[in-house]
């Protein structure tokens, strides 16, 4: 009898094998979602519609971008995580997922690495210093210098607490010896507006945010939070040459539900691979001070890991808060 159930539960496990490996070799059959957690429009929806067409082309089927923005980007995590591990609901995970664990812990995922699985990098997006025209500094030694003779005094804008502008802030506080003054903001436009308008010194920008207030004589760009210079601003220096190993920039990442066989992983690495080496495309986005990164799971999720231990020992050491 044992023997009976035995085999019959073997024969069972390799129908099932046989099933998802069939199903797998006809992937994808159907329209792929690809969920993110943001509102349609900003820089971040953009850039996910561009990757969806390409994977599209390189998967021979629709990939439909699905916006489900709130509780900083964990609905649209939650909602992958709860969908069948089929391939067919995806998120475009960003900075937000090695943020959350240790500013926000009771927000989904509360550890990416696992209640996810990593297929791949997509891009990355510096942010760059930029103060105000009139402050007293040329260069990125001289702000510092600057900071440290007005301790408290420099007010520096983000896009809110626990942005990851923010953190930034935090960090170059902490590496610089310095004591800016943070001040939060419900996003970054009416941050760039007080800055033309006078009100703040600085805040650490987007690429494409800080260009148009420098163009106009309003700002100057003193550095990149890469850790390198950006082709974009080939002659802006990153933070990390003053401040060896200062780095911090916003990404996004393709991931599925655990539980997705191998076969769609692979097929899903080699289309977003495909998109990220893509020379038109990399052009086009270098135009907006972001970077193509090419990357399979191994990377993401060494990424991840290490991204997630950076912050978290950032936000414990700086008693860093939402409220």
């Amino acid at each position: 009898m044992q023997r009976r159930t035995f085999l019959a539960n073997g024969l069972a496990l390799a129908l099932a094998g046989h099933g998802a490996a069939a199903r797998a070799a006809g992937y994808p059959a159907r329209p792929i979602a690809l969920v993110i957690g943001y509102t349609a429009g900003g820089l971040t929806d953009v850039m996910s519609r561009a990757i969806a067409e390409r994977m599209a082309a390189g998967l021979r089927q629709s990939v439909i971008v699905e916006n489900r923005p709130g509780a900083a980007a964990s609905i649209a995590a939650a909602k992958v995580m709860e969908a069948p591990p089929d391939g067919y609901t995806l998120l475009l995970g960003t900075a937000s997922l090695a943020i959350n664990p240790s500013l926000q812990p009771d927000l989904a995922p509360r550890d990416p690495g696992k209640d996810l699985l990593p297929v791949g990098t997509a891009y990355f997006s510096p942010f760059v210093l930029l103060v105000r025209d009139d402050l007293p500094a040329a260069n990125l030694q001289e702000f510092i210098t600057y900071a440290k003779s007005n301790p408290g005094k420099i007010n520096v804008a983000s896009s809110g607490n626990g942005s990851v502008n923010h953190l930034l802030l935090e960090m170059f506080n902490r590496r610089a010896n310095v004591d800016l003054a943070h001040i939060p903001y419900k996003g970054a436009s009416q941050a760039l507006v007080d800055l033309r308008g006078g009100r703040i010194s600085a805040t650490f920008a987007t690429p494409t945010d800080a260009l148009p207030v420098m163009r106009a004589g309003a700002g100057r760009i003193l550095a990149v939070t890469s850790a390198e210079r950006i082709a974009l601003l080939p002659d802006v220096p990153a933070v990390a040459e003053t401040l060896p190993g200062f780095h911090g920039v916003f990404w996004q990442a393709l991931f599925a539900p655990v539980g997705t066989p191998q076969a769609v992983v692979d097929k899903l690495a080699a289309a977003l691979r495909a998109t990220t080496e893509d020379t038109a495309l990399r052009a086009r986005v270098q135009e907006q001070g972001i970077t193509l990164q090419p990357g399979g799971p191994d990377q993401l999720r060494k990424q991840l890991a290490e991204e997630t231990a950076m912050w978290r020992q950032l936000i414990t050491d700086a008693h860093i808060t939402i409220n």
